[in-house]
């Protein structure tokens, strides 16, 4: 059981997140269309609630999501909220009458292009500051520098090379400037971000999915290389995409897209465990995490604010510690993997 709205350090700064963050990726349409009415009451609600954790990027929506957060935000008390976005796109409009291969659905109409530069990094800083109308976001991230995104090795090492040369250099200047207050990378791997974070200077990962319920691999390297570190680890896509929400049914989502037959397997066993202990799964899924001294907040998104303040209550169900122990026995969980108290 945890407090959504208390805080923890972040890293080596002054900066204090709350336990429960707000992702805004779903707010950007490109899964399910969202009201732009709904998709600010959404933010709005986590305001209330006592979320001061807001993650956004450039790329959800092609800056529908930033717009959007940035209208739910820009009036509140600039002092009570942390704000995240990312660096590694800028967004230009789409020509009229012109077709971009490969675009997502619901987005803006603008494409973006890829730019890891030092000069890159201030251009993407200054369109994101443009779009939520705020002064300035607390994290800067280094966005998908990972092979999920690229698929292809050769153009993975360039941009890693890219932001050790360009993007790295721009974000120390501006956090030892105080125009930010912290950087990171925001990666869905944990391999490549324990690789950024012996590489440089930064004071957390906003790791997508990789320390979950379902999957602790990140605890072979990448998680006790933080606590050495002291870099803090926001953990984003702690249902996994949803499955860790439904359970394991029909059209459920991993990584995005339908889940695969292990995944389906073995949720479908820690599923059972949680009903023999009356727990909902999300109510685990959402408090593991937590319980390692690396995590700092977990961001799970939401499509409405009833999902919001729905996953906002579970993290206060009591869950029995025989839970945990049973999950242990069964080999569902890593050994190694602390558990809440």
């Amino acid at each position: 059981m945890y407090d959504p709205t208390a805080r923890r350090r972040l890293g080596r700064t002054s900066l204090q997140v709350t336990q429960f963050g707000f992702g805004t990726a779903p707010l950007a349409g490109f899964r399910t269309t969202i009201p732009e009415l709904d998709a600010i009451s959404t933010v709005d609600a986590a305001y209330q609630a006592g979320v001061r954790l807001f993650d956004s990027s450039p790329y959800y929506g092609y800056g529908r999501a930033e717009l959007r957060m940035g209208a739910a935000l820009r009036d509140r008390p600039r002092d009570d909220l942390v704000v995240s976005t990312k660096i590694g796109r800028w967004m230009t409009p789409v020509p009229r009458g012109t077709t971009i291969e490969g675009m997502r659905r619901g987005g803006l109409n603008y494409y973006p292009t890829f730019d890891y530069s030092y000069d890159g990094v201030h251009r993407s800083l200054e369109q994101s500051l443009l779009r939520t109308g705020l002064d300035r976001v607390d994290i800067l991230l280094v966005h998908d520098v990972d092979f999920w995104t690229t698929g292809d090795r050769m153009v993975l090492e360039d941009r890693f090379r890219d932001v050790m040369d360009g993007a790295h250099r721009a974000l120390v200047d501006l956090r030892s400037q105080g125009v930010i207050g912290a950087i990171g990378v925001g990666l869905n791997e944990a391999d490549m971000s324990a690789r950024f974070v012996r590489a440089g200077d930064f004071d957390c990962v906003l790791l997508a999915g990789r320390y979950t319920l379902l999957e602790q691999k990140a605890l072979d390297d990448f998680m006790p290389l933080c606590e050495k570190r002291n870099v803090s680890v926001i953990l984003g896509g702690p249902l996994n995409s949803g499955v860790l929400a439904t359970g394991a049914r029909q059209g459920a989502k991993y990584d995005y897209s339908d889940a695969p037959k292990w995944v389906m397997n073995r949720v479908a066993r820690i599923e059972e465990v949680c009903i023999r202990h009356g727990v909902p799964l999300a109510a685990a899924a959402l408090q593991f995490p937590l319980a390692h001294p690396a995590i700092a907040s977990i961001i799970p998104g939401a499509v409405s604010k009833e999902e919001m303040l729905g996953n906002f209550g579970l993290l206060r169900h009591p869950i029995p510690a025989a839970l945990w122990e049973e999950l242990r026995q069964l080999r569902l969980l890593d050994p190694r993997a602390p558990v809440p108290a």
